[in-house]
């Protein structure tokens, strides 16, 4: 039988709460974020879900959000795959600015478009940035080439996708039970394709903090079933 699938993206971080742009800028967990995480694990324990494989990135927030589920959970022991194709969309020369200041820059309808649109990019980082993922130690063994100065929802779900194909569904398909512990941007990719949403309606698509999603899949790795485990209203 095909296992079963859990999204799960990174509880409440220092810059959600600050209100600025992140994407691939690594910072940590809030206390909010850290007791989210917590929950997390609560609700699958409670759904008596055991792990034989987690995947998440190589950023703070969703390692933290991983090891704090996997711990309240009393399964630490779970192998764990870190990769930089599950990070969080580049959001580029945007990293750090105030969402707030920047709609008063740019207006509320620009801003809008370079969050949510699907094939809009935000205007690109320099190479020079110290900011750049190619000055990070973290990238250090990856060709600069694949390294995102900036990216769509549409360029995240390129990156993402052959991650899924070589890793995660051959996982699922052995008939492991897998947690996807990750960012807003890089499950809402994952969730345009196994949801197959159209373009104009991811859009409004928004996976909260800390709340598992849940799926069931055929032994084609169809889906038979989505929910979010926990109270309907507050996912």
């Amino acid at each position: 039988m095909t296992g079963r699938l859990i999204l799960l993206r990174h509880g409440q971080s220092e810059w959600n709460l600050s209100n600025q742009f992140t994407g691939w800028v690594d910072v940590d967990l809030t206390e909010k974020g850290e007791a989210e995480a917590l929950n997390a694990g609560r609700r699958m324990a409670e759904a008596s879900l055991r792990f034989d494989v987690v995947y998440t990135s190589v950023l703070t927030r969703a390692i933290r959000t991983m090891w704090l589920a996997l711990t309240e959970m009393e399964q630490p022991w779970v192998n764990v795959i870190r990769h930089w194709r599950l990070n969080e969309r580049h959001y580029g020369a945007l990293q750090g600015l105030d969402k707030a200041q920047m709609a008063e820059k740019h207006g509320n309808e620009q801003v809008h478009i370079w969050r949510r649109s699907y094939d809009v990019t935000p205007p690109a980082m320099s190479e020079n940035d110290e900011g750049h993922p190619k000055h990070d130690p973290r990238y250090s063994n990856l060709d600069p080439r694949v390294l995102p100065a900036t990216e769509s929802l549409k360029l995240t779900l390129d990156r993402v996708l052959p991650f899924w194909h070589d890793h995660i569904a051959p996982s699922l398909l052995r008939g492991d039970n897998v947690l996807v512990a990750a960012h807003g941007n890089s499950l809402r990719a994952l969730v345009k394709y196994l949801d197959d949403v159209p373009d104009d309606e991811i859009t409004s698509l928004n996976i909260p903090t800390g709340i598992p999603l849940s799926y069931s899949l055929d032994d084609t790795l169809n889906v038979i079933e989505s929910t979010y485990l926990g109270e309907a209203d507050e996912a």
